[in-house]
């Protein structure tokens, strides 16, 4: 399990790549969704505020909780709570390159990885091809005469 700190990492990427496509928040979500949904693992990202009245542009992320602060409270502190109430902070790791976290996740024992890190694992995995996959011949160039035939007359049909 992951533990986001989004605005952090938004300005990480902002950093790294100048000209990224990630511009805001959603976007950066459904980036997320795409690398724990080829990665097996599940996620959840923090940002400061309340984020955009309308959020349904968060809607279809399966494998990332999208979290905001609120007005009262802020990501780092939302983030801390969370490393505290984990029940299992061994198998939790903390993407933020904020040293106020990375020693709270590190005080219960949890993984703790800097954003830059992060973003880089995830570019190097989403840009990895798996295996190819061989596809039979038969599945390009179809069925010989004769195998046409011997179907054919399996079924009782006639050209």
């Amino acid at each position: 399990m992951f533990i986001i700190d989004g605005t952090n990492l938004l300005w990480a990427i902002q950093g790294l790549h100048e000209d990224s496509e990630i511009a805001g928040e959603a976007q950066l979500c459904r980036t997320l969704d795409r690398y724990f949904a080829k990665v097996g693992e599940e996620g959840e990202i923090v940002f400061d505020g309340a984020g955009p009245a309308d959020k349904s542009a968060f809607d279809g992320v399966g494998y990332l909780e999208v979290v905001f602060s609120g007005f009262g409270s802020d990501a780092d502190t939302v983030i801390e709570e969370k490393v505290q109430a984990n029940t299992a902070p061994r198998r939790l790791t903390v993407v933020s390159s904020d040293r106020r976290l990375r020693k709270a996740a590190g005080e219960r024992k949890a993984a703790a990885t800097k954003s830059e890190l992060f973003w880089n694992q995830v570019l190097a995995e989403l840009n990895r091809k798996g295996p190819a996959k061989q596809e039979p011949e038969e599945k390009r160039d179809g069925l010989t005469e004769g195998e046409t035939e011997h179907w054919m007359g399996m079924f009782g049909l006639e050209e």
